[in-house]
């Protein structure tokens, strides 16, 4: 009998659907090919739209089916012109992450061979790293909890010896993950500002302590002014580089540009027992439904999901499809065949869909 994965799927706001709808129709190709696994899918409602007309954004019944479910895949979320009362954005997505403990927010940078980058890479060398976020902490922690007065704003960074070292000993298992793979160099980076907050100097104290516990790796410190210089002028010396949560943010979208844009960015945010796979791009309500949005991020975060659920399960039969999926996207794009209008094509978003699924053939 194959094992069976039980999928909670969060549609989105915007084009989430339109971007949502293709990616389950490739992880069901994948799923008739072998036999040792089944994706079994189940939809639950969240989101802004679904806040607009019920006053929820994450019903309870929701959060429920994502608890039970052994992954979650959520598309783009919120609408700008849909709002909390006090003037935030809808974001079942955090709300995920603090409900669940997702403490590891993963954000690939890869640059294949024929794809765009905006950076001339040197013969020889390639863009492939990861971007560890931490993120249920750090200045995100203060969410919803900033003090306001009239003449003064306070926000508070937390930044726990629990979550860090947890967070640290993710960071090295994906450097031990990559290096066994051919993908990585063995180096695990800090990024913090040390220098000038004893919040971050905590932070690189923990990472040093786990850093110790793992001899045969290289361990460095950079600060996050220097990674942001360094992302642009030598992004090809990465490997893995872990984080404070809002410095996460702006790096990921950073590292979003060197690979083309933000529709070529996929994510997870991992925790002990639960991880979230999603597109770090927005819900673009001024192109949903016609057909014009990128689906690359959606289905590469769904690769992702493969390759958690295939580490978590020892099962090479879905790490396999995960790198299969992966590498179909990445054929089409460095291809050409099916360019979607943020790449510089006219491919509509299921046109894309289809090329990627002509590649798993």
């Amino acid at each position: 009998m194959p094992r069976g994965f039980n999928i909670a799927v969060f549609e989105g706001d915007g084009i989430g659907p339109e971007i949502m709808k293709p990616t389950i129709e490739l992880l069901k190709q994948l799923g008739t090919n072998g036999g040792d696994y089944v994706l079994n899918f189940e939809s639950f409602p969240a989101g802004a739209t679904h806040y607009a007309e019920t006053g929820e954004s994450l019903p309870q019944s929701s959060l429920q089916g994502a608890r039970n479910a052994d992954a979650i895949l959520l598309s783009a979320m919120g609408l700008p012109n849909v709002r909390y009362p006090d003037g935030t954005e809808i974001s079942p997505q955090i709300d995920l992450r603090k409900e669940f403990g997702l403490f590891a927010g993963v954000r690939p940078v890869t640059v294949y061979p024929g794809q765009y980058c905006p950076l001339k890479i040197p013969e020889g060398q390639s863009i492939d790293f990861v971007l560890i976020r931490e993120s249920t902490e750090g200045l995100f922690w203060s969410q919803g909890k900033g003090e306001i007065s009239e003449n003064e704003a306070r926000e508070t960074l937390v930044i726990t010896r629990e979550t860090s070292e947890k967070l640290f000993r993710f960071a090295f298992e994906l450097a031990k993950q990559r290096r066994a793979s051919g993908r990585g160099k063995g180096k695990v980076t800090c990024v913090d500002k040390a220098n000038v907050f004893r919040a971050f100097a905590f932070f690189r104290k923990i990472f040093n302590e786990e850093a110790a516990r793992h001899p045969g790796f290289t361990a460095e410190h950079a600060y996050v002014d220097a990674t942001a210089l360094w992302m642009v002028q030598k992004p090809w010396s990465m490997d893995v580089m872990v984080t404070e949560n809002m410095f996460g943010d702006i790096l990921s979208d950073l590292g979003a540009g060197l690979m083309g844009g933000l529709g070529m960015a996929p994510s997870a945010d991992v925790g002990d027992n639960q991880a979230v796979f999603q597109p770090c791009h927005g819900s673009a309500p001024d192109i949903a439904g016609q057909g014009l949005a990128n689906p690359a991020a959606m289905i590469l975060s769904a690769a992702m999901m493969l390759d958690w659920l295939g580490h978590k399960h020892e099962m090479e039969a879905v790490l396999k499809d995960g790198e299969r999926l992966r590498a179909a996207v990445h054929a089409a794009i460095s291809g050409r065949r099916a360019l979607t209008r943020d790449l510089g094509g006219t491919a509509t978003t299921d046109d894309f869909a289809k090329v990627v699924g002509s590649y798993l053939n």
